[in-house]
């Protein structure tokens, strides 16, 4: 059903990225009886431009992480997670940047904190960094360095909580420079993305919709001539029987 929708929106626009906010292993039994392997493969069909971690991509270790990676014909972002000191040194990108039609497009993305959720012999070696700084370092290279002209960060961090925990909002409105936040680990489903006042005074959008596959979250920015967001559409497609009569 994914696929069927995506081939559709592929045919009726050009530039189209697309983007996973992590736990890839998490929903089905099929990681358990092939460790991610299964998952990797499709995503690869589907044609995933990028993904990032979340806490279950951790449940069998960096080994178990690492045993399937040439799978994944796509590669994974992480800016506040250093694997320099595991067997994934090297492999993991701490941003992209990709071109389209002119329009230069950076993508960073931030992880949790996995104390307390993940046995730490499981991510033994990971150094974990402050989002928020990290996003800021991240947001001068893209916006300052590299002359971005849109940055999008990959959250798996969480929308919103109770507490002082750094979450999706937190993240927005103590920030700059960041268009769009693509989250997760909250399994929060929003109608329409959440719009942000970020330190510049300007729109920070929040998106997130759900969990387990269930929706397929868009969101089209529109340019003027001077590669100038002029305005922004979302959508939010559910995954469901009406497209297996496509």
């Amino acid at each position: 059903r994914r696929s069927t929708l995506l081939k559709r929106i592929r045919q009726e626009e050009e530039q189209v990225l697309l983007f996973d906010a992590g736990d890839i292993f998490q929903g089905t039994p099929y990681y358990n009886i092939f460790g991610g392997k299964l998952e990797l493969q499709l995503m690869s069909e589907l044609g995933y431009d990028a993904g990032t971690f979340g806490n279950h991509e951790f449940d069998n270790g960096l080994t178990g992480l690492a045993k399937h990676w040439d799978e994944a014909k796509f590669p994974f972002i992480s800016s506040n997670y250093d694997f320099s000191n595991t067997i994934l040194a090297g492999k993991v990108k701490e941003y992209m940047v990709f071109k389209r039609d002119g329009i230069k497009i950076g993508v960073f993305a931030v992880g949790v904190n996995l104390e307390g959720l993940v046995d730490p012999n499981s991510y033994k070696g990971v150094v974990i960094k402050d989002p928020i700084e990290v996003a800021q370092r991240m947001c001068k290279t893209l916006k300052t360095d590299l002359k971005c002209d849109l940055i999008i960060c990959l959250s798996h961090i969480g929308y919103q909580y109770d507490d002082d925990q750094v979450s999706d909002l937190i993240l927005a409105k103590n920030s700059r420079d960041i268009d769009l936040i693509i989250g997760g680990h909250t399994h929060t489903f929003l109608e329409k993305p959440t719009e942000v006042v970020n330190l510049d005074g300007k729109i920070t959008l929040v998106n997130q919709t759900g969990r387990s596959g269930v929706n397929l979250g868009r969101i089209d920015f529109i340019f003027d001539q001077q590669k100038k967001v002029q305005r922004t559409i979302a959508y939010n497609y559910p995954i469901d029987a009406q497209l297996d009569l496509v």
